[in-house]
């Protein structure tokens, strides 16, 4: 069973534990940081989409960025999920378990195992390059990432375990990626007062780090055993009636449910 988690925008400087691998898309990200290093500060306002403060302190990375301190990338993120994920508090077995797993999306590395090695940093998916031949850079990343992905799902027992959000499926062929392998897309939903549910996005990304925490720490192999998740309150409950996890189940089967009453 592979995993994947969203990266965050809000990094760490440092970390008091080392990096141990070299991402594999490193040169890729040596290229992209390089060009986006070569840009004044208005011109990453611009393609970062952000204040130029923002923009200011991206600069000074990218400047930096073949010097800077390495961290390990699931302990370089502060995100909300990453919150939950509690990264610095796992053991040495559950972070190996983890980098056999677990995939973190990334705009700039493309995708990152926990343990590989990388800056801080900030980038976009709207951001156009020369690198990217002027096109979006999930979709200058999407050919090169798609394979990767599959086969590292078939190569352990066919099952993705989707945790990362829809913004980054655009880095796949998401047509390929659910047609070749069997992806389960855990929801987190709120009850209303008037018995319906809705998706709250500060609970969902919770959620879903404190899910990772949960398949790393018990090294959960068989999608059957996420019906055990319970965090602050959220519940597995039946997807209509059906178990979202038979091997048999539809596409529709495919979003488990939990929910917070």
């Amino acid at each position: 069973m592979q995993i994947l988690l969203a990266n965050a925008k809000i990094m760490f400087e440092k970390s008091e534990v080392k990096a141990l691998t070299e991402p594999k898309f490193q040169s890729v990200a040596d290229e992209l940081a390089m060009e986006m290093a070569s840009l004044d500060i208005d011109a990453l306002a611009k393609e970062l989409d952000c204040s130029r403060a923002l923009a200011a302190e991206n600069w000074r990375r990218y400047q930096n960025f073949f010097t800077a301190e390495k961290l390990p990338a699931i302990m370089a993120y502060n995100g909300q999920a990453y919150k939950h994920l509690k990264a610095k508090t796992l053991g040495e077995e559950t972070l190996r378990f983890g980098q056999d797993h677990l995939w973190i999306t990334c705009f700039l590395y493309g995708l990152l195992r926990p343990m590989d090695a990388i800056v801080p940093y900030r980038m976009e998916h709207c951001v156009k390059l020369d690198l990217t031949d002027d096109k979006p850079i999930n979709t200058f990343w999407k050919d090169m990432l798609t394979d990767v992905l599959i086969d590292s799902v078939k190569a352990d027992d066919g099952i993705l375990v989707h945790l990362s959000t829809e913004e980054y499926e655009h880095l796949f062929d998401w047509k390929r990626v659910m047609q070749e392998v069997k992806v389960i897309h855990p929801l987190f939903y709120v009850r209303q007062k008037d018995g319906g549910l809705k998706m709250q996005a500060v609970w969902a990304k919770s959620c879903r780090g404190a899910m990772v925490r949960f398949i790393l720490q018990n090294q959960i192999t068989n999608p059957e055993e996420l019906k055990a998740f319970s965090y602050e309150g959220f519940e597995y409950i039946p997807h209509l009636g059906e178990t979202p996890f038979a091997s048999d189940a539809t596409a529709d089967e495919l979003y488990p449910h939990f929910v917070r009453e």
